[in-house]
């Protein structure tokens, strides 16, 4: 078509059957008829139509930014901390984060479930749980009463879930106690029940009438018992239970199964919250929660409802599906803690209880005929060597009562241990097994592993000798034949060899002589699991092969590559057998006597190896005597130990138990090294903490001071000094302008240095000017500078002094 005959405007589409087809057809909506009976009955939507990300529906986009910067402004302050108005005492300091925080929560009013399903707005909502009070915490409780069942499945929802039952934790403490917050102005509110009912009506079936806020209505509270063994197999829902078992029964769980413990927990979650930054209150600070969480209490009718949780799973579940949770990642976790719960409240040593499904009937055995020995199970068997399994194992194995764990031990552990002690897995088992065994069950262990230790220490897997070590040093015997065995295991058979005993034991490896290997098989011998002395031999012939540079970085990624590394494991040992009586622990004390300077130095500085040192120190079964030595051993050489970030601390616990005597011997030695410490960033706190120079001027005062000094905390110099300190009646000195003499010239040669006045020394060994005192005359006082400034100087003096002028070059044109 020619270009002047077109005309503008867009195409019509040619209209085809295939349009009319794809158009959607419209439906016409359908009105929901009302049904007979109240109006406030509403039927429950239909599961197809509900959106699983979303179930009780999107948040506006309006309000997720509105929160978003509630979480920026939040996230400050708690990286501020307490906030603190200076110099004005009328005004509460939390006033304006009040106002802030009552207008996000009126925000949130009426949405709580929709943000809580929320990816983005669920982490605020959690970290605004932290600075609620304990009104508000009810109300967002209360509000999510009737849905937590399909919350706790939720997968953001179920974090919000488990966030509010820790926290929760302080306001039923305060409820306990009788401490309930002032009810709101408004009566038409309703009643609101407190944070203890909410968390008991959570648990438990019944039916009650409840002014529920805002509105009155009768309150079935059916919400985690009917599908409790659901719950526990959900991979959202579990950790929400477990938090809740922390809340109701925390006396009957382990230390580690705190809010934050791996039962509650895994490493992935845990990861997660750290990278989410400080959750804490920012109304409060870090003290004030810590006191509050050192005196809770446990209201009455929680251990009702935890027993509640244990009957439920006993009643749903049968015998086999109890024994299948063991092997499951997200239910054994949650099984382990309800059978803490039911062995705590004295449930479990009954027949047809959760432990005697789990051990395969062995309490109904124990009850029925105490001296019988039962079969090998193949069940238990299995959860001896299945990683996720054996941690149920444990649990069982520290739990069962003395009559089933004496079948225990004698159908799955004797004549096996051997075996079992060098297993991946079942060696966790045994170590566990050995910390309830009795002094005949400890003989036979002893002597079953004799012929074991060696391959048990190439392979690394120290726990069952230390468990048999803590058993032995617990129950005061065979601990001189545990201590022959440690020998053996690492070949130290002479009494010279027996003093390297700490470093074979730090490092894993043992004592056998071996030959040199050539330099093209340098590397294999390296590796872990070779013995000491060949390591140490190649070190010392072979300082400038490759193989041996990780020994000379000391970088946190190289530590694995180092053969010379002190283990963790080792480390652990040997406290362990510092535990044990005076004459079985002096093969550790002798052998720390025995090492060099460089060595006990290097021990000293490395973050593993210094738990040793600590141990020594600390524990009451070391000998007194020997602790003394250990400090004398550093004499001459405090100034290279502190200098370095754990050896100061090693440095600060040889201090605090050093007497009065050796006190001053530790500070004489330092003085020749005064302004070394100055210099250093970690020896000059420690150099401070001794007050040296109070010890140059003042010896006998330092005495009194550091004698009467019940803590290891550094002494003011300003209030011991007596030449420091004003008289009574002294006039305090003013301004320099107006305390200025009126004739300049005669101040100035009053002054300078002459007969007027004698020189000095002061701490760091310079040459100052002190003023003499004059008959009838006053002379003008110079104050001696602060210990800070002392450290400044000495660290200026300790500066490589480059005294060459640098001229700037000349531009070449």
């Amino acid at each position: 078509m020619p270009r002047e005959n077109r005309k503008r405007g867009k195409k019509h589409s040619k209209k085809s059957q295939d349009n009319v087809v794809g158009r959607p057809e419209e439906h016409p909506e359908h009105e929901e008829e009302p049904e007979a009976g109240p109006s406030w009955i509403v039927s429950a939507p239909d599961p197809s139509q509900v959106d699983r990300e979303a179930p009780f529906g999107y948040v506006d986009a309006e309000v997720k930014a509105y929160f978003r910067t509630v979480d920026l402004q939040i996230r400050d302050w708690q990286d501020e901390g307490h906030g603190t108005v200076g110099g004005e005492e009328d005004v509460d300091p939390n006033e304006d984060r009040r106002l802030f925080f009552v207008a996000a929560l009126t925000e949130m009013s009426e949405k709580e479930k929709q943000l809580a399903t929320d990816p983005d707005c669920s982490a605020i909502l959690e970290r605004m749980s932290y600075s609620m009070d304990d009104f508000v915490r009810r109300v967002f409780v209360d509000r999510l009463s009737g849905s937590f069942e399909q919350l706790l499945k939720h997968r953001f929802a179920s974090h919000v879930c488990q966030t509010l039952l820790t926290v929760a934790s302080d306001t039923v403490s305060r409820e306990a106690r009788g401490i309930f917050p002032p009810p709101p102005e408004s009566s038409d509110a309703g009643e609101l029940r407190t944070m203890t009912q909410l968390v008991v009506d959570l648990c438990e079936v019944r039916t009650r009438h409840y002014m529920l806020y805002p509105l009155n209505r009768v309150h079935t509270t059916q919400e985690l018992l009917p599908t409790f063994s659901t719950l526990i197999m959900d991979p959202f829902a579990s950790h929400v239970i477990r938090a809740l078992l922390v809340l109701l029964a925390p006396d009957c769980l382990a230390e580690g199964d705190g809010p934050s413990g791996p039962s509650v927990r895994s490493k992935k979650s845990a990861a997660y919250k750290a990278r989410q930054g400080p959750m804490k209150s920012v109304f409060a600070d870090d003290s004030a929660q810590a006191h509050a969480n050192a005196a809770k209490r446990v209201p009455p009718a929680f251990p009702d409802a935890a027993s509640a949780f244990v009957t439920a799973l006993r009643t749903q579940l049968g015998e086999s599906e109890v024994r299948a949770l063991a092997a499951n990642q997200v239910a054994s976790p949650v099984l382990q803690m309800l059978l803490e719960v039911e062995t705590g409240y004295g449930l479990a040593d009954a027949p047809d209880s959760l432990m005697d499904r789990a051990l395969v009937g062995l309490i109904t055995l124990s009850h029925e005929d105490p001296s019988a020995a039962p079969e090998a199970s193949d069940y238990l068997a299995t959860l001896l060597r299945d990683p996720t399994a054996s941690h149920l194992l444990e649990t069982l194995v520290r739990r069962a009562p003395d009559a089933v764990f004496g079948m225990l031990w004698t159908t799955y552990f004797r004549g096996r241990l051997a075996k079992l002690a060098a297993h991946p897995v079942a060696n966790f088992v045994v170590a566990k097994a050995l910390e309830r065994v009795h002094a005949e069950q400890l003989g036979e262990a002893c002597a079953e592993l004799d012929a074991a230790w060696t391959k048990i220490i190439k392979t690394s897997r120290t726990g069952v000798l230390r468990a048999l070590v803590d058993r032995c040093a617990a129950l005061r015997t065979h601990e001189g034949q545990i201590v022959e065995a440690i020998h053996r295991a690492f070949e130290l058979v002479s009494p010279e060899d027996k003093l390297l005993l700490v470093p074979c034991i730090i490092r894993l490896k043992s004592l056998a002589v071996s030959t040199m290997v050539h330099a093209q098989t340098l590397r294999a011998t390296l590796m872990p699991g070779q013995d000491y002395q060949t390591a140490m031999s190649v070190q010392a012939e072979q300082p400038d092969h490759p193989a041996l540079e990780p020994l000379r970085r000391r970088a946190r990624t190289e530590v694995e590559a180092d053969p010379l590394e002190p283990k963790t494991q080792g480390a652990v040992l040997l406290q362990s057998m510092l535990h044990l009586s005076a004459p079985h622990n002096e093969p550790v004390l002798n052998s720390i006597q025995a090492l060099t300077a460089d060595e006990l130095l290097a021990m000293a500085h490395h973050v593993t190896s210094s738990r040793v040192l600590d141990a020594v120190l600390d524990l009451p079964a070391v000998p007194a005597k020997a602790k003394r030595t250990l400090v004398l051993a550093f004499l001459g050489h405090f100034h290279a130990l502190v200098d370095d970030r754990i050896g100061s601390r090693v440095g600060d616990r040889c201090w605090a138990y050093a007497d009065p005597y050796l006190k001053e011997k530790i500070a004489r030695s330092l003085l020749p090294h005064e302004q070394f410490l100055a210099g250093s960033f970690y020896g000059k706190f420690f150099a401070r903490r001794l007050s040296l120079h109070l010890l140059q001027r003042n010896p006998e005062e330092w005495k009194t001071v550091q004698s009467t000094a019940k803590a290891p905390a550094p002494v003011p110099p300003a209030a011991t000094s007596a030449s420091r300190t004003p008289a009574p009646g002294a006039e305090q000195p003013k301004k320099k302008r107006k305390a200025r003499p009126q004739d300049e010239i005669d101040a100035l040669f009053d002054a300078a240095p002459g007969k007027k006045f004698k020189k000095g020394g002061t701490a760091l060994g310079d040459e100052v000017v002190v003023p003499e005192q004059s008959q009838g005359k006053t002379k003008p006082s110079f104050a001696i500078p602060p210990d800070d400034l002392l450290d400044v100087m000495g660290a200026i003096r300790a500066a490589p002094r480059d005294e060459k002028k640098h001229h700037k070059k000349k531009r070449t044109h």
